[in-house]
């Protein structure tokens, strides 16, 4: 095999060349110069191939309707209902910020997104009250991992389209583990602020009124995953219909409900809407040309050969999936890894019978968990951007939730529970 293209792209990552970059530049130099037979058109081309499909007209849709609900006033909301609920616990707010994270999910499907917006709104408050930096940040990445998990994440339509399998399915596979995973973060963060003294937001209990009050003025947010999964399940809309009313809907509740959308806040949304568009898409252009070279030179076929070699087992091979999904996460963005590993994955679980909605969910899992870990994780740099605060810090203080949310994404590699859940609505 000729890896000098993959050995380049390292050299250039460490270099500091962004990997959408780094990606096009190796294709390129492998294409003009290791290979007979490809004309700069057709290098175009697969540059423009993955970005031009239809389902992935989603993507710009669901990091649309992410701006509107939080410019709308959807975000604040559903952070005022999350406070009713975890506000007499011990940490509440740490509460509050998991509850969040696991609400947005249904929203904006971005983890960066989420980590940016939490830390913004919520890490301040946290520091008020006495919790630390460091864990107000941890906490706040360790979160985000739940947000592309829970319908409608955006990695989850990247992987469906990498892989050509149900997005529909993909969703229904997605609320196991992203509600797992919330629970047990739940769970940390009480015992880490019983250990520390961390005060709850409310020292009253929440009267009867205050309940049904919250719950009227958040149930247009409430019932927007469930509008999602049964449109798409009954075949309402497709995937990225699905996204586009999302935007609408979010635009109607924002002007008609909250009123806290205005006039200007459009040319703000269109370019946030804009910009992580593009950043997103480049990636994904970049990691399909990359793509094409694997398969030139028939990478795909011997890893799974190799694969298939070593994992005799379906645990064997989900193991070896959740540490390779885990130290790419580290280094590599998420659309990248699951437009790249797919072609290369599903080959070999097919063989071991293994589901590839199993297989995707595990994906998403784990790179998303690299994603808070150092040295380059994109939510950890997120949060630590927004935040200020000192690596040593954040990982000092953030191992104990890294750990939780991995034993986590383990038990669900080696146990598909999520497909209980997609074989009863299929």
């Amino acid at each position: 095999m000729n890896l000098w293209p993959v050995l380049i792209v390292f050299v250039l990552f460490f270099l500091g060349v962004p990997v959408a970059f780094a990606m096009i530049i190796a294709s390129f130099i492998y294409f003009t110069f290791m290979c007979e037979g490809v004309t700069l058109f057709s290098m175009v081309s697969a540059l423009l191939d993955q970005s031009s499909s239809f389902t992935m007209m989603a993507v710009p849709f669901f990091i649309m309707a992410g701006s509107v609900m939080g410019y709308g006033g959807v975000s604040t909301s559903l952070m005022d209902f999350c406070d009713m609920l975890t506000g007499r616990m011990r940490g509440g707010l740490g509460a509050t910020n998991t509850l969040l994270s696991t609400f947005m999910g249904g929203m904006s499907g971005s983890s960066c997104a989420d980590a940016a917006f939490e830390a913004r709104m919520l890490v301040p408050e946290m520091t008020k009250r006495g919790f630390s930096l460091g864990y107000s940040a941890a906490i706040t990445a360790a979160t985000s991992c739940i947000t592309p998990i829970i319908p409608p994440g955006i990695a989850m339509v990247i992987y469906a389209t990498a892989a050509s399998c149900s997005v529909g399915d993909m969703f229904l596979g997605g609320y196991v583990p992203g509600i797992l995973i919330c629970v047990v973060l739940l769970i940390m963060n009480y015992v880490i602020s019983r250990r520390r003294g961390y005060e709850p937001t409310r020292n009253t209990k929440v009267t009867r009124g205050e309940i049904v009050h919250q719950i009227m003025n958040s149930i247009w947010a409430l019932l927007l995953p469930i509008f999602i999964i049964i449109g798409l399940r009954m075949g309402y809309f497709t995937a990225t219909e699905c996204a586009a009313v999302i935007v609408v809907y979010s635009g109607i509740i924002g002007v008609l409900v909250y009123k806290r959308l205005k006039r200007e806040h459009v040319k703000k949304i269109l370019v946030e809407s804009v910009h992580s568009t593009a950043s997103v898409l480049l990636i994904l252009s970049a990691a399909s040309l990359f793509s094409r070279y694997m398969l030139w030179e028939n990478i795909p076929q011997r890893v799974a050969e190799g694969l298939a070699a070593v994992a005799t087992t379906p645990t064997v091979f989900m193991l070896i999936v959740v540490l390779i999904m885990f130290v790419m996460g580290m280094f590599l963005d998420t659309a990248a890894a699951l437009v790249i590993l797919p072609p290369l994955l599903i080959p070999v679980a097919n063989s071991l019978g293994i589901s590839p909605i199993h297989l995707g969910i595990t994906m998403v899992l784990m790179d998303t968990l690299g994603g808070i870990t150092p040295p380059f994780g994109v939510m950890m740099f997120t949060v630590m951007g927004v935040t200020k605060v000192k690596m040593s810090d954040y990982f000092k203080e953030g191992w104990p939730l890294i750990l939780a949310v991995l034993i986590v994404c383990v038990l669900i590699a080696v146990w598909p529970i999520e497909m209980v859940v997609v074989n009863f609505f299929s």
